[in-house]
């Protein structure tokens, strides 16, 4: 059972019936393709269609309940809100997020969203992300499978004569495995720098960036060279849970073979999934495709794992797995739908894809660590990733009726 089932039932347990304040419901239908099992499937409703069906409905003030009248865990998200609300009839929302996990085979599944007479209850968060200016303008983010972080402006700054300040220019995105469903990032920002190398109990920071792409970095591919952006430069949060997490991370102009181009990833982070959703968006003058290459680290591990990696490049998906000595084993996978090919540079295993410029060019980038017990196997990566590219190829179709 996932963790949102869990969740889910522990939900419809504990707490209270939620008293319906009449007969208005919106009725929502979920119909897959597939016959694979879709653990912890986001729904996304716009506010808009929920507030056609249920005027004046508030986010405070609505239930989201499945085929068996159990409360399920949502969110109302603000990424793509009306301007305003004057008269607080609750219009000024984005979307209606939740979460449905198919059973293989399963076809389609019902819900119901309906406006009640209490306040609802606050779900626990599984998603997170945040500016974390007491660690060099570290971007932090996570969700109940796996954390990530990448690396500001802070960090790149020259450091002053013995001050000893670390000074690190890179774009890759980093790893922090996990090992415990509930949010780590402040805990181990609040312990220090060098307790998160440890495994303590929750899991540690063991991924290996340095100047490469890390797990999912980008750049732009041209003439056989990667050309790379610095760190972040600004930084902009949509939406933070319970149910998913969206920000925005910009990228100063760089020099990308005489062409200069500025970049904007957004993020969308979702509860129950190993790998996020990143739209990077290319900036540069002129209408010419450029080749963009994502890139999986070629020297991952942990200092001192002498490892044996195993790397796969097929379709649309680039993959590795990662033996160490200690500290468990570990896959990383960037899946792109629109990729074209491979590549590689003395760093990093690439994917590539061509983009346009202002247009979101999407993928799927992440890990798993076997010590976190629920993919422990090179097979069990490659098949987990497997189903992930299916997903991705094959999204679900939402019905909404009164």
């Amino acid at each position: 059972m996932n963790s949102t089932r869990i969740l889910a039932a522990a939900l419809a347990t504990a707490l209270p019936a939620l008293a319906a304040s009449g007969a208005e419901r919106l009725t929502i239908t979920l119909q897959q393709d597939l016959d694979i099992a879709r653990p912890s499937e986001t729904v996304s409703v716009p506010w808009s269609e929920v507030n056609k069906a249920l005027p004046h409905a508030l986010v405070q003030k609505i239930a989201v309940r499945d085929a068996s009248g159990r409360l399920v865990p949502h969110q109302v998200t603000n990424v793509a809100p009306q301007a305003k609300d004057p008269q607080n009839v609750g219009i000024a929302y984005g979307e209606l997020i939740f979460q449905h996990s198919f059973q293989a085979g399963e076809k389609s599944a019902t819900y119901t969203v309906e406006k009640i007479d209490s306040v609802a209850p606050v779900f626990p968060a599984q998603t997170f992300a945040r500016y974390v200016p007491e660690r060099l303008d570290d971007f932090g983010w996570e969700n109940d499978k796996i954390g990530h972080r990448t690396y500001g402006p802070a960090l790149a700054a020259p450091a002053p004569a013995g001050s000893g300040k670390e000074v690190l220019v890179t774009s890759g995105l980093d790893l922090w495995f996990k090992r415990v469903p509930y949010p780590i990032v402040d805990r181990w920002y609040n312990k220090g720098h060098d307790h998160y190398h440890h495994d303590e109990g929750e899991g540690m920071d063991m991924y290996n960036v340095g100047r490469s792409r890390g797990a999912g970095g980008s750049g732009v591919w041209e003439g056989g060279k990667l050309y790379v952006s610095g760190n972040y430069a600004s930084w902009k949060v949509l939406a933070n849970g319970p149910v998913r997490s969206v920000f925005e991370l910009t990228y100063a102009a760089w020099d990308a073979a005489g062409l200069p181009v500025t970049e904007t990833k957004r993020f969308t982070v979702d509860a129950g999934q190993q790998l996020d959703m990143i739209e990077s968006t290319f900036s540069y003058a002129g209408d010419k495709p450029l080749t963009i290459g994502i890139g999986l680290n070629k020297t991952p591990a942990d200092k001192g794992q002498d490892p044996k990696i195993t790397t796969a490049k097929e379709g649309k998906v680039l993959l590795q797995w990662v033996e160490q000595a200690s500290n468990g084993a570990f896959g990383t996978a960037v899946i792109v739908p629109a990729a074209q090919g491979f590549a590689e540079d003395a760093q990093n295993e690439l994917i590539l894809a061509p983009t346009m410029a202002g247009k979101p060019l999407r993928y799927y980038a992440g890990g798993a660590w076997s010590r976190a017990g629920e993919i422990t196997t090179r097979e069990q990566w490659q098949a987990y990733v497997a189903n992930a590219a299916a997903r991705a190829a094959h999204p679900i179709r939402v019905r909404l009726a009164n």
